[in-house]
């Protein structure tokens, strides 16, 4: 465990908040699928297009709501490559903003991509939540890889993610897509030391609206605590990212922005490199940065970096 919690208070958690290395709230393992409505049409606000919510689910042909907010689509982003690499839209959206669950690649360097894919392929990358990318990356040719790295890192970032900062947060629990839906019953519970990042709208979430953003619940005294280990390294726990994310967080040639992108997401990263989920020649750069960091630090962390702007 990273920090001190009694047993009879943890058995009395409807969570896991320290089990072990991958708190559940950071690494969502979705409920078994259902039947998707193959008949009701749906309409987003400001499209022109409908889909049913099966064809909405469709791993091969994902819904593009907006065609006009982008540029044109290479084929492995749109609608993948069967059998086994579903179109990348699917999970990361036509913005590259991404759910929650997965992970906002818009902006993000093209070399940077083609190499998080190949460590995936090799083994760098392994763990709770990579299965899908581990698949896609042994199938996906080579071309097909350098079209959609070059696609998502011409898109431009945008505020995806309203940082709220809580005591509690509505009773929820995994839907569709393995993303988080307040409960119908309604209700409050404790958030802890947790992030829970709930959908704007959940309609629209459900049906990969990519103008429809999230809000990530996070711990009272998260921000001030996040920036000052992000800024400053506070006292030497951790190693100032502007080193290498530069002075705005948004990178440094082959260095990924780091701002304002999914808590959810940042924390899971920061764990996966301390426990080893995530090794490799560049990973070894932040083998310092993560080496004296708890679980509440990178929950800090992942907060304030969420909150910048991306």
């Amino acid at each position: 465990m990273r920090h001190p919690i009694c047993v009879l208070a943890f058995a009395l958690l409807p969570w896991s908040v320290a089990g072990g290395e991958n708190p559940d709230w950071a690494y969502p393992v979705g409920p078994p699928p259902i039947a998707p409505d193959t008949i009701v049409l749906k309409q987003m606000p400001g499209s022109t297009k409908t889909y049913t919510q099966a064809q909405i689910n469709d791993g091969f042909n994902p819904p593009d709501w907006y065609p006009q907010d982008h540029p044109p689509m290479p084929r492995i982003v749109a609608n993948g490559s069967p059998p086994t690499v579903r179109a990348c839209t699917q999970c990361h959206l036509t913005s590259g903003n991404g759910h929650p669950e997965s992970s906002s690649v818009a902006g993000l360097p093209a070399v940077y991509i083609v190499r998080q894919m190949a460590a995936f392929k090799n083994g760098e990358r392994k763990g709770i939540r990579t299965e899908n990318m581990i698949a896609f990356a042994k199938a996906i040719t080579d071309e097909d890889l350098r079209a959609s790295a070059e696609y998502f890192s011409s898109l431009k970032p945008t505020r995806w993610i309203r940082v709220v900062e809580t005591d509690t947060v509505p009773v929820s629990r995994l839907g569709p897509g393995t993303m988080r839906f307040v409960v119908p019953e309604g209700g409050m519970e404790p958030l802890s030391n947790r992030i829970i990042e709930l959908p704007e709208d959940p309609e629209r979430a459900r049906s990969r609206d990519p103008r429809s953003g999230f809000v990530a619940h996070v711990p009272v005294g998260s921000l001030a605590k996040g920036e000052a280990l992000v800024t400053t390294g506070a006292a030497g726990r951790t190693i100032p990212c502007a080193i290498c994310h530069g002075a705005t967080l948004k990178g440094l040639g082959e260095v990924p922005s780091i701002a304002g992108r999914s808590p959810m997401y940042v924390f899971r990263q920061l764990n996966d490199m301390q426990n080893g989920n995530r090794t490799g020649s560049l990973v070894a750069l932040m083998k310092a940065v993560v080496a004296q960091l708890n679980y509440d630090e990178m929950v800090a962390i992942a907060a304030y970096l969420a909150s910048r702007e991306p």
